[in-house]
């Protein structure tokens, strides 16, 4: 593992105060590359009203925003730094989490590889996972990715174009295998969206979140 780069405190919209937070289902959001916290956040009061919703941002600026990890393609990037990525989300649930009934997280892009490897981390920790236009990292045998512990029984929901001119062919062949096999899927395609987040597609995500968390 290489030496843990110094990652700044995190910094986290919430949609309620603090003191209206205790004892609701919390969902997290993680945004895609380049961008920031108010990115999804955006989207909160689409979803629905049951959760407290919080949007964690990346700890590595890069350009106008911030991103969890080097992008795949470069040469700065690996797994080390995926998985530095996803410790420094996962310490920050950690002190958060014990005031929730139920933890749910949802990525965009790069944001569904931090939601899906914090999963792999910690794969009895969350009640359902969505990822939206992005993809599951491929780790290998690293035994930091707890994949054989996952049965199929966590509730994902993964939406994307097939058009999604981002997300490489490598990544979603990686991508379906893995979620045929870990998480209970539910898959939707959509036209016209491209890479990025359609309307009737976060109608989907709440009547995903409804169903899969909030009445169970």
């Amino acid at each position: 593992m290489t030496e843990a780069p110094a990652f700044p405190a995190p910094v986290v919209l919430w949609s309620h105060d603090e003191a209206e937070r205790a004892g609701k289902p919390l969902l997290v959001l993680l945004h895609g590359y380049g961008s920031n916290e108010a990115d999804l956040f955006s989207l909160a009061g689409l979803l629905p009203e049951g959760f407290v919703v919080a949007a964690l941002r990346a700890p590595m600026p890069t350009g106008p925003g911030y991103t969890w990890f080097p992008l795949t393609a470069s040469i700065d990037y690996s797994l080390d730094a995926v998985k530095l990525a996803a410790e420094y989300a996962l310490e920050w649930l950690d002190t958060v989490k014990a005031n929730h009934s139920s933890v749910t997280l949802l990525g965009f892009s790069m944001g569904m590889a931090m939601a899906t490897t914090m999963l792999r981390y910690r794969p009895a920790d969350f009640a359902a996972v969505v990822g939206l236009s992005g993809f599951v990292v491929d780790a290998g045998a690293d035994a930091a990715f707890r994949d054989d512990e996952l049965d199929g029984s966590v509730p994902m929901f993964w939406c994307r174009d097939q058009q999604d001119p981002v997300i490489t062919p490598d990544k979603i062949d990686y991508t379906m295998g893995w979620v045929r096999q870990h998480v209970d899927l539910t898959k939707v395609l959509y036209t016209g969206m491209w890479h990025g987040i359609n309307q009737q597609e976060i109608g989907h995500v709440g009547e995903f979140l409804t169903h899969k968390v909030l009445t169970t």
